[in-house]
């Protein structure tokens, strides 16, 4: 059973890194990050509303519940605007790297703003952390990171990382079954990027069938199987292996840009990205924000990234 749920958090793990696969296709086709993602959510949610009602799950939410699965929504909204907005400026398993700083970020919130007691490890994982940040962000012979593109990974680690802690802290959402929690954060999601294209953002409709299959995929394997192998791996091994493993994530996402997005990686991306692989280990090994970070993994899967 165990060697069973290594594979099932490994699949998990796969099935995030997909996501540049068939997102960038779509770009490719004419398609924008804020219609991706719309149709991308709008495909989810017929999906999780099905599983909800073969489980008998009722649709109702108190006023406060519904109040936090918006802000949950709102941040989901931008953190998944963040990351895909990126693949447009910077390799895409670059991207996927920078964006698992999330961790670490959680551990300094919950330092911070909830009194975590500070421990070397993340004094240790900040200090690895920057220094692959660096290699990244320095330029090689004529290239360099795009700042924009950083900045968007950045602004999607961040939103993810208040996500994060808000609901590890809310005792009411943590009482939302998980199904239910993603159908709602996910139809506030879908309202944030009608309103940005109503602002202005051109709304680009899929228009080849390729574009429909890669936007029922980015629906499906990167949420439906990422959820369900995330939690019933988490039931087999426990949370720390789960969460170790979960740094297959870019790992998976840097060979997909290479093989089939024939993206390029240098050296240097490939010594900065193991290096925040490295922090990001340690910091989720470590037995505090395990906890944070997978009671939210069984619950949420990595839709943004």
């Amino acid at each position: 059973m165990k060697l069973k749920g290594y594979l099932l958090a490994a699949v998990a793990a796969a099935a995030y890194g997909t996501n540049p696969a068939f997102a960038v296709p779509l770009y490719q086709q004419g398609m924008n990050p804020n219609s991706v993602l719309l149709f991308r959510y709008l495909i989810s949610i017929p999906i999780l509303a099905a599983i909800m009602l073969m489980r008998g799950q009722s649709f109702r939410l108190s006023r406060n519940e519904l109040a936090q699965t918006a802000i949950l929504g709102i941040l989901m909204a931008f953190s998944s605007l963040g990351l895909f907005g990126s693949y447009r400026y910077m390799n895409a398993g670059v991207a996927s790297t920078l964006l698992f700083v999330y961790p670490v970020m959680v551990a300094v919130m919950m330092i911070f703003f909830f009194h975590e007691k500070f421990k070397a490890s993340v004094a240790v994982c900040l200090i690895i952390m920057s220094a692959g940040l660096i290699l990244l962000m320095k330029p090689q012979g004529d290239t360099t990171i795009s700042a924009y593109g950083f900045l968007l990974v950045m602004l999607s680690s961040l939103t993810y990382a208040i996500y994060i802690v808000m609901v590890n802290v809310s005792d009411s959402v943590r009482a939302i079954p998980t199904t239910k929690l993603l159908v709602y954060t996910l139809a506030w999601g879908c309202l944030v990027f009608t309103v940005i294209a109503a602002a202005g953002t051109e709304l680009t409709v899929p228009q080849a069938t390729s574009d429909w299959l890669n936007l029922t995929a980015l629906a499906v394997i990167p949420t439906a199987i990422s959820l369900a192998c995330t939690t019933r791996a988490i039931q087999l091994i426990g949370s720390t292996p789960t969460a170790i493993l979960g740094a297959l994530e870019p790992v998976s996402a840097v060979v997909l840009s290479v093989t089939v997005l024939g993206q390029a990686l240098t050296t240097r991306d490939i010594a900065g990205g193991t290096l925040i692989l490295i922090a990001t280990s340690i910091v989720i090994a470590d037995k505090s924000v395990e906890k944070v970070i997978l009671h939210v993994r069984k619950m949420f899967p990595r839709i943004h990234r």
